[in-house]
């Protein structure tokens, strides 16, 4: 044996066999890839179970939120339909008419004229006998010759006396006295004659004459009535003018105007037209219906129509303002009165009082409040306030984008 062999021996390793150290190095990176694939296997996991719980709760709060906003179907307010002329019931009335009364008292001798009669002004209608006045008259014309004898007898004394106080034969105190009591004597003689001059036109009222031309249309008295005082006896109308009176609703005012013309049509004639003119308002409405009492003139020279009668009378012309219109469930009864729902640009409510006109049944006439712009809910909830935000539902939507 070699020496240098047996000081060295070879160390043989077994066939197929790793050394100790390189073995437990191999060993820990295998086991470090496995606790951090699990790491990331448990952390996918944990994100993919996360995840749909996190979209969830994002879709309910979404949920939550559009149901939280209510849903409302709108309209919006459309003029109401204007009418190709304003038909309105009138009375027909005289130019001028009057009620006859009688200002002297006493009995009724004969009668004249009676109803239909065409009279002219200062025609006489009746007389009437007042043998009290005749009396009373015949009394104030004695009175009145016992005064102007006095005054005579005054005046003869009066001229005396001033001639004898030139010759100092009287006083001036004598004088002055029969100036005084000729003065006095004067003034009886005019009270006396105005006493006779008022019961001379007492006597000629007993002669119950016309105002003025006209027809007499009514007639309460017969031969033989006592009349008193103030009893009304004829009744006289001038009809060759007619005066015809209608109300005008407030929202057709503003086409009325002095000088304009209307047709007016009677029943007794339903194919004719008869041309009227505008003279004169009342200028003011009437606060119990809404009115402005409107006066007309007809010419009725021809006596055609009568007066009293009913007619109809129509402004073709009139362009009125239609006020707006509106159902009526979209209306709220509440304590401040009556209001609508208006959805603004932004989706919130804005409450708005509005006064309402016409009722036609299912819509109402709107006369201010809204504008033809807004969008009023249909069947609004009684507690709506203003400020809430809602949505319009896509129908009403896509109809107001039309």
């Amino acid at each position: 044996m070699n020496p240098i062999e047996s000081a060295h021996p070879p160390t043989l390793s077994p066939p197929g066999n790793v050394p100790a150290s390189s073995g437990a190095k191999t060993s820990q990176p295998r086991l470090g890839r496995w606790v951090l694939l699990i790491g990331v296997l448990m952390i996918l996991g944990l994100v993919a179970g996360l995840v749909p719980r996190l979209r969830h709760r994002q879709t309910l709060i979404q949920d939550t939120r559009e149901l939280a906003v209510s849903t409302v179907s709108v309209i919006s307010p459309v003029p109401g339909k204007a009418t190709e002329g304003l038909n309105l019931s009138a009375e027909i009335k005289p130019v001028t008419e009057a009620p006859i009364y009688a200002r002297a008292s006493g009995f009724i001798k004969q009668w004249k004229v009676d109803i239909g009669a065409k009279v002219e002004a200062g025609q006489l209608l009746a007389d009437i006998d007042a043998p009290e006045l005749d009396q009373q008259l015949t009394g104030a014309k004695a009175e009145l010759a016992q005064t102007e004898a006095a005054l005579a007898l005054a005046k003869i004394t009066a001229t005396r006396w001033a001639e004898l106080l030139k010759t100092s034969s009287v006083s001036d105190q004598e004088a002055a006295e029969k100036k005084a009591d000729l003065a006095l004597k004067t003034a009886n003689v005019d009270a006396a004659a105005a006493n006779v001059h008022r019961l001379e036109n007492l006597q000629d009222f007993a002669h119950v004459k016309a105002p003025f031309a006209g027809t007499i249309t009514a007639r309460s008295i017969d031969v033989g009535d006592l009349i008193s005082s103030g009893k009304e006896l004829f009744r006289l109308a001038d009809t060759h003018v007619l005066r015809v009176f209608v109300r005008v609703p407030q929202p057709a005012t503003p086409g009325i105007a002095v000088g304009g013309n209307a047709e007016m049509t009677v029943p007794e004639f339903p194919t004719r037209k008869f041309t009227a003119k505008v003279v004169r308002t009342a200028g003011a409405i009437d606060p119990i219906s809404r009115t402005l009492l409107t006066e007309l003139e007809v010419d009725n020279s021809h006596n055609e129509l009568l007066a009293g009668s009913y007619a109809q009378v129509s402004f073709g012309d009139l362009k009125q303002d239609m006020a707006l219109v509106l159902p009526s469930n979209t209306l709220l009864f509440r304590s401040e009165g009556t209001q609508v729902g208006v959805v603004d640009t932004n989706g919130r409510v804005e409450l708005r009082q509005v006064v309402l006109g016409r009722d036609f049944g299912r819509n109402l006439e709107v006369v201010s409040g809204i504008t033809a712009k807004d969008r009023v809910i249909i069947n609004p909830a009684d507690s709506l306030i203003s400020g809430t935000t809602v949505r319009i539902a896509e129908a009403d939507r896509t109809e107001n984008t039309k």
